[in-house]
């Protein structure tokens, strides 16, 4: 069987077998053969087409990495751990932002501490989609059962609902920004995830205790690796189940 997702990402990158021969020092036909034979090339060389494409190398050969090298690889994605997410320094998160050149993605519940260390956050994610930079906030419908469950698990009923109120007054302000969506959940979240290109922070979600005193891990991306991927698979699920409304607005 041929691999097809080699040969796609090759021809949507506008390359051709002899283009990456060239580039990474074989011969035509031995990339060739990787496409129409679905041979596995070295190490070195999956990793610079993986480069070369922008995709992650067990995609493109998924028998390539074995789990136990997966999950190795994926123990050094782990930049930092902190013991709660009030600790996290408010220049990463700046940095992370402002340096996000392809995507922004936010899941949370309401996540209105971001609008609140930085009033111009809004302002900021509306030229990133100018830009071009993919930016998605996936925010829980404030109706859901989900929201207040969590809000009676804080020992505070109807407070998670108010505050998505409050964060959908700033990103309101986003309405018709180019690359820009604001979409809303009914999931039960297990983290918050905020993904910057190919860095990401994690919230995790611990029961009884509200987000800011939960722990945070700080995850770069690295090609093999399955940490990453298993937190950005998370964040897609959720992405394709969300609407772009409330359900509570969608009956009105």
């Amino acid at each position: 069987m041929p691999n097809e997702r080699l040969r796609d990402a090759i021809l949507r990158n506008g390359l051709t077998p002899v283009a990456v021969a060239e580039r990474i020092g074989v011969d035509a036909k031995t990339v060739e053969r990787w496409i129409t034979q679905d041979r596995t090339p070295y190490p070195r060389h999956r990793h610079a087409i993986a480069a070369m494409v922008r995709e992650d190398v067990p995609y493109l050969w998924p028998d390539a990495v074995t789990p136990e090298k997966a999950s190795k690889i994926g123990q050094n994605e782990m930049i930092q751990l902190y013991s709660r997410r009030s600790s996290v320094p408010y220049d990463l998160w700046r940095r992370l932002i402002e340096r996000a050149e392809e995507r922004i993605d936010v899941l949370a519940y309401a996540g209105l501490f971001l609008l609140e260390q930085d009033p111009r956050l809004v302002d900021i994610l509306r030229q990133k989609g100018v830009d071009g930079v993919a930016v998605n906030i996936l925010l829980g419908d404030p109706a859901s059962a989900a929201i207040e469950r969590r809000s009676v698990e804080e020992g505070a009923p109807g407070v998670m609902a108010a505050k998505i109120r409050q964060v959908q007054q700033y990103y309101n302000r986003l309405d018709g920004a180019p690359g820009v969506k604001v979409l809303y959940h009914d999931t039960t979240l297990y983290n918050s995830i905020y993904r910057f290109d190919d860095e990401m922070l994690v919230n995790m979600h611990v029961l009884g205790f509200p987000a800011p005193h939960a722990p945070v891990m700080h995850l770069r991306k690295l090609n093999g690796g399955d940490l990453f991927r298993t937190y950005s698979d998370s964040f897609d699920r959720v992405l394709g189940a969300s609407k772009p409304q409330p359900s509570d607005e969608v009956a009105a």
